[in-house]
């Protein structure tokens, strides 16, 4: 699947792949710190990707078994190469390209459901929640966590980095994502009738307290949104020299002693 099948801002190639999978190891305890499927048999995993979290969810919760779903025959092929190599997940998963909003799922089908960076990639979230919502069994739950880019911050002040962050946004936005949709996550829900519904802000503030993790959630933040300076470059949202510039302000806040970094996204959970 190509880029113009699915405007996926961070684009499909073997280097970003690998990006996922070691993004989803770093998140990791910050994601799941308050997820427990361990009484879940079946659960549905929506923009399953690569298999990143998938592994992850199969490896915490040893009786669980995942189907999950995504639209990139590229990225399922992926996922199935990475799973397929790991004997103890071996008839625990199933992974099918599909619409989250048109699924082929029977009502109730499903114990429970994970969606993880997927709604700030759809243009109706809403439709993607209903549908999940009618494939879920009665009492079953949901953990959905998203960004919510407006709360990104970098100190030592970078100017080109700030711009390019901003540029970011506005070609999700306009290519019918939603960088901000974590904020709405509450919303969305109770709109679509889940309830007992929770939310809950996860932020990374990293500083002098703890240098080692702030220079390793930099370098983390620097891979991130390089990876889609290409698409967003060839489409005109930035610069070369912005780019450039970027680069040399993320790498001085690297170095700086005094460096902070702040970012919050949103965890939310609801039943049905």
């Amino acid at each position: 699947m190509s880029t113009s099948d699915f405007p996926y801002l961070h684009g499909f190639s073997e280097v970003e792949q690998d990006r996922l999978y070691r993004q989803a190891q770093f998140a990791e305890q910050s994601i799941y710190h308050d997820v427990d499927f361990s009484r879940a048999g079946r659960i549905l995993e929506v923009g399953c990707g690569v298999g990143a979290q998938t592994e992850i969810l199969l490896r915490r919760f040893p009786k669980l078994v995942v189907q999950g779903i995504d639209r990139s025959e590229h990225q399922l092929a992926a996922a199935e190469k990475r799973l397929s190599q790991q004997p103890h997940f071996s008839d625990r998963y199933a992974l099918e390209k599909m619409d989250a909003a048109r699924t082929t799922f029977s009502e109730g089908e499903f114990d429970g459901a994970f969606l993880c960076w997927i709604l700030e990639h759809v243009d109706s979230p809403s439709q993607v929640l209903a549908e999940v919502r009618r494939v879920l069994r009665p009492g079953a739950r949901i953990v959905v966590t998203e960004v919510m880019n407006s709360t990104f911050f970098l100190d030592p002040y970078s100017p080109n980095t700030w711009q390019y962050w901003m540029a970011y946004n506005n070609y999700q936005l306009e290519k019918s994502g939603d960088p901000f949709v974590g904020v709405k996550l509450g919303n969305l829900l109770l709109q679509q009738g889940y309830r007992e519904i929770h939310t809950a802000v996860k932020t990374w503030h990293l500083d002098n307290r703890n240098p080692a993790q702030r220079k390793e959630i930099i370098s983390f933040w620097t891979e991130l949104i390089l990876s889609a300076s290409g698409q967003l470059l060839q489409d005109g949202y930035v610069s070369e020299e912005m780019i450039s510039g970027m680069k040399q302000e993320l790498d001085t806040v690297a170095f700086d002693k005094d460096a902070v970094f702040y970012f919050s996204f949103m965890q939310a959970t609801a039943k049905v």
